[in-house]
């Protein structure tokens, strides 16, 4: 079996030429850090899942960073709209993610994020921001065809398990 996250563990990534160590931590309460957005599994009938891209060759799931003093779950559900121009019917947050930064210009910054599985709405493929794809996946497919940062394999096993047992009802 592949590798899942820990709860609490540091997973070494290097993201943007820096290292970062980076944990999973179980709902309901963040831990210490900068809130730095929202991350989200998004859903549609049929089992399948949203993802998009800058590009068309790298993939990811769609999230950003907060605007202004927006809750946790205001931030996923706009950038929900905005990179995946899909409404969120329905979600659940699954638990957060902390970055530290170990090495780099930003060394010492403490970074975390919320992580959610959404079932969305998808609406007419408009897009007016960074992301100009958008594609929909069967859920077993998703690991293989994201874009993951060295050494955070482990963490999206994490989140897609968590996603996959949230609408199993575990």
């Amino acid at each position: 079996m592949d590798e899942i996250a820990a709860d609490g563990v540091d997973l070494t990534a290097f993201i943007n030429g820096q290292e970062w160590h980076v944990a999973w931590y179980p709902p309901p309460d963040p831990p210490p850090g900068t809130p730095h957005g929202a991350e989200a599994v998004c859903g549609v009938p049929g089992d399948r899942i949203v993802v998009v891209s800058r590009d068309g060759e790298q993939w990811g799931l769609p999230a950003g960073r907060p605007e202004g003093r927006e809750q946790w779950v205001d931030t996923m559900r706009r950038e929900v709209r905005e990179e995946a121009c899909a409404e969120v019917r329905e979600c659940r947050l699954l638990g957060f993610s902390r970055g530290v930064c170990v090495r780099g210009p930003q060394e010492g910054l403490v970074l975390v994020r919320s992580m959610w599985r959404a079932e969305v709405r998808l609406d007419a493929w408009e897009p007016q921001y960074e992301m100009a794809h958008r594609r929909l996946l069967p859920a077993e497919e998703v690991f293989r065809f994201l874009t993951i940062p060295s050494g955070l394999g482990p963490f999206y096993r994490r989140l897609l398990a968590e996603a996959e047992a949230d609408v199993a009802g575990g």
